[in-house]
């Protein structure tokens, strides 16, 4: 099965190799968390409330620092690590880093109120799987768990997408042949993607997991192993294929588009994200100084629709599938589906999502005040067509 499906170079491991890789996510969510617990951080206030102060929560962040040491630890390669062992260690990683975030999921449970910030589930199975509590702190407030499984899934994406390039070109070259520079374009895109994130890490407080998510198992796995190790999943199918061919002068300006493509849909989703974060700080300044922030009143609450939330309700999903449609398209081999899988996942994501996103503010404005925006919004994702 492994043969046929393309990926049978991903479990040519030793047995002693399968161990260390299932341990892998376990060594890596110690060394992220020490990092994340030693090294200095500006303490901000976020959007949520404390419920016992009522008072905005204050966290400390320092996401950019854990990012640019373990990419520098990953670049020295010390004590023998091979830079290529986060892409060959991929299943067995997944699998333990699957039982690992379960523990952390089952500790968390356990250590949470039985009735939720959301009211109280029954089912313990349920309650287990979405969290009995909004928030989980660490020694006191020094971390906060939502995110620090941001800054350990954000940051291995780009290590597994670096270590996936790197094993990439030494395969290739290893039979002769020429390696496909759109694999190290391909890094160079989420390697941006999740320096800017950093840059701007401020903002994921005022964003939807931080603000309506419980944490359960699906926050817990989907922030470390879908984030940082299975984002990767067009790799597994094309890191062992070679430069298709083309002509340089075709290559280049087919990266070249690309690149712009990836600009293109990032500028959308961080843009929407960046004026929302300015809105809910700042709601009575222009964004950027350039753009009215028009909004309606819904009791103490405000809709914004203006700028890029007046062109579609969630037009920020839109510019995440724009880049995802880059990704698809850099390896310059559109009939291979593992090229697909990236897209595939987060159109299928946010697609669903935007109808959960619909429901929670109908409930949060009230559905006179929500259909009032609808009706000056009137498209969900893609401005003229849906």
């Amino acid at each position: 099965m492994f043969e046929w499906l393309g990926i049978s170079h991903l479990i040519e491991l030793s047995g002693t190799e399968w161990i260390v890789g299932f341990f892998t996510p376990l060594a890596v969510f110690v060394a992220f968390y020490v990092a994340q617990f030693v090294l200095p951080a500006r303490r901000v206030p976020g959007y949520v409330n404390d419920a016992a102060t009522g008072e905005p929560r204050s966290y400390r962040l320092n996401g950019i620092l854990v990012f640019a040491l373990m990419l520098a630890l990953w670049a020295v390669a010390p004590f023998g690590f091979e830079r290529d062992w986060f892409y060959r260690s991929t299943i067995p990683a997944v699998i333990g880093g699957t039982f690992f975030s379960g523990v952390i999921a089952t500790w968390a449970f356990l250590s949470q109120s039985a009735r939720s910030e959301k009211g109280h589930e029954t089912n313990w199975f349920v309650a287990w799987w979405h969290g009995r509590a909004m928030e989980h702190w660490l020694f006191g407030d020094r971390v906060d768990l939502k995110m620090y499984l941001y800054v350990v899934g954000g940051t291995m994406l780009t290590l597994n997408a670096l270590s996936g390039a790197y094993f990439h070109h030494h395969y290739v070259q290893d039979l002769g042949l020429e390696p496909n520079p759109g694999i190290y374009v391909y890094a160079g895109f989420f390697t941006f993607y999740i320096f800017d994130y950093f840059v701007f890490e401020r903002v994921q407080l005022y964003t939807y997991d931080l603000i309506h998510e419980n944490l359960g198992f699906k926050l817990i796995w989907g922030g470390l192993l879908i984030y940082g190790w299975l984002y990767i999943l067009p790799m597994w199918g094309m890191a062992v294929h070679p430069y298709p061919g083309f002509s340089s002068t075709f290559t280049n300006i087919w990266l070249a588009v690309m690149v712009v493509l990836f600009l293109f849909g990032w500028s959308i989703s961080r843009g929407g994200n960046l004026q929302k974060y300015w809105f809910k700080r700042w709601p009575d300044r222009k964004f950027l100084g350039l753009i009215e922030q028009r909004y309606i009143e819904a009791g103490d609450r405000k809709i914004l629709y203006s700028g890029f939330w007046g062109a579609a309700r969630h037009f920020n999903y839109m510019g995440e599938g724009f880049l995802a449609l880059s990704v698809a398209l850099v390896f310059m081999q559109p009939a291979n589906l593992w090229a697909w899988t990236y897209m595939i996942f987060i159109v299928s994501l946010f697609t669903w999502r935007q109808f959960q996103d619909d429901a929670v503010c109908e409930e949060k404005y009230g559905a006179e005040k929500w259909a009032e925006y609808k009706a000056r919004v009137k498209y969900r994702l893609f401005p003229g067509i849906y």
